[in-house]
């Protein structure tokens, strides 16, 4: 471990972002899309390297990630075994050819997803984001189901690219590029109540007899603000699909990973999807995702005569696998998926009365008390030298995904700085 490790966290109050943070940012806009990056005179500060749950910015200021860099970082940032198998690969093979001539740690990996996944989940597509693994499950319904129509659900969040657009509800995402609320994608509500999900069941029963050929939903939301749905929900749809054409794909693309408190989210339920998307925490830090699917599923699928018709250039990428395969081990080995609920429950202690919290494990949504924007909470949060995210509708919730080997000094540290910025507002 470097310098990083360990608390070592200032009292920051007013140096963020500092001036070379402010010099990349006004360097930033003169080459980067307006539309990407967010800038202000308040955020963001610029990453220059990281370790464990801590951050260093181009500035020298040190920050704990309660953010996970979006959830990636669950095994921590820069852990040792990621890093070393990484670099071990990139010495020998960087890139290969995935779908012409491909490599032995591209099958390795596959095999261990098939071995960890619940169910029969043996055949997977790889792909670089969490969206190309939504875009593969959209392929399977269609090729399996012949049906082009998706239920998704009110909150969800399945990615940018054209194809996933069609299942993020968010219509600030999909308006820009013309689609409407109204074409072969019906959203449903999310049920957070036992008592609502017979009304969205009997919603999905009349929709599923016609045209449906893909049920779409996370088992926990993520972007739609860090929440559970109602008990028996994930249940009831894997009965409503049973009993008719359409495929059940669960989105753990966030949930995956031992981040609530399970290697996978839909285990809490015990339900099997017909198809499993993961990325994020998958490898440790490298671009990489997988839409795994039944056996049966997957059979709907062409067999190559020599041109794929669905792949990419970086497909089963070896220093992505090989980080995949090491990030996993390490998951395992450390017992994370069962420090996140210990560590999760800490943290709400820890809390006190101070937000309402919600979710599993160390997936957790923050909602402040009532006149206290969770936006405004982030760029102050970022001040005191926390890294955090806001979700939910308009923003509402403070997301809490830090890395799962986030240490009892920093979650206390970081319940402590919440609770005084509460406090002060």
């Amino acid at each position: 471990m470097t310098a990083l490790t360990g608390l070592e966290l200032p009292a920051i109050q007013t140096d963020i972002p500092g001036p070379s943070s402010i010099a990349w940012a006004d360097r930033l806009r003169d080459v980067e899309s307006r539309n990407i990056t967010f800038l202000s005179h308040r955020f963001p500060v610029f990453w220059e390297k990281a370790r464990g749950a801590v951050v260093a910015d181009v500035d020298g200021n040190r920050f704990l990630d309660l953010s996970g860099a979006f959830g990636v970082a669950a095994v921590g940032h820069a852990h040792p075994k990621v890093v070393s198998a990484a670099c071990s690969q990139v010495e020998v093979l960087p890139h290969g050819m995935g779908d012409v001539h491909p490599t032995p740690v591209k099958v390795r990996l596959l095999e261990r997803l098939a071995e960890l996944s619940p169910g029969d989940l043996g055949y997977g597509v790889l792909g670089s984001s969490g969206a190309d693994a939504v875009e593969a499950a959209i392929k399977t319904a269609r090729l399996a189901t012949g049906r082009e129509g998706i239920v998704a659900f009110e909150g969800g969040y399945h990615g940018l690219t054209l194809g996933a657009l069609r299942a993020t509800h968010d219509p600030r995402f999909r308006e820009p590029f013309g689609i409407g609320m109204a074409d072969s994608t019906h959203f449903l509500p999310y049920p957070r109540k036992e008592s609502e999900v017979s009304g969205v069941i009997d919603q999905l029963l009349s929709l599923v007899k016609d045209t449906v050929g893909l049920v779409l939903a996370e088992p926990l939301l993520g972007r739609g603000g860090c929440q559970e749905p109602a008990p028996g929900f994930l249940t009831a749809l894997r009965e409503v699909c049973d009993g008719s054409q359409a495929l059940l794909a669960l989105d753990e693309i966030y949930t995956g990973f031992g981040r609530t408190g399970t290697l996978f989210a839909c285990e809490h339920e015990g339900v099997v999807p017909d198809l499993l998307l993961l990325g994020k925490a998958m490898t440790g830090g490298f671009p990489l995702s997988v839409c795994l699917g039944r056996t049966a599923v997957m059979e709907a699928w062409p067999v190559s005569e020599g041109e794929a018709v669905h792949t990419q250039t970086f497909l089963g990428h070896p220093v992505g696998c090989r980080a995949a395969l090491a990030a996993i081990e390490v998951l395992l080995e450390e017992g994370l998926a069962e420090r996140a609920v210990g560590m999760g429950d800490r943290f709400r202690r820890q809390l006190g009365d101070a937000f309402t919290v919600r979710g599993r494990g160390l997936f957790l949504g923050l909602l402040p008390p009532a006149g206290i924007s969770a936006v405004e909470l982030t760029v102050r949060a970022l001040e005191r030298g926390l890294i955090l995210l806001p979700c939910g509708p308009g923003g509402s919730v403070l997301s809490i995904t830090p890395p799962l080997v986030i240490t009892e000094s920093q979650i206390d540290h970081a319940a402590l700085t919440l609770r005084e910025l509460v406090d002060a507002s």
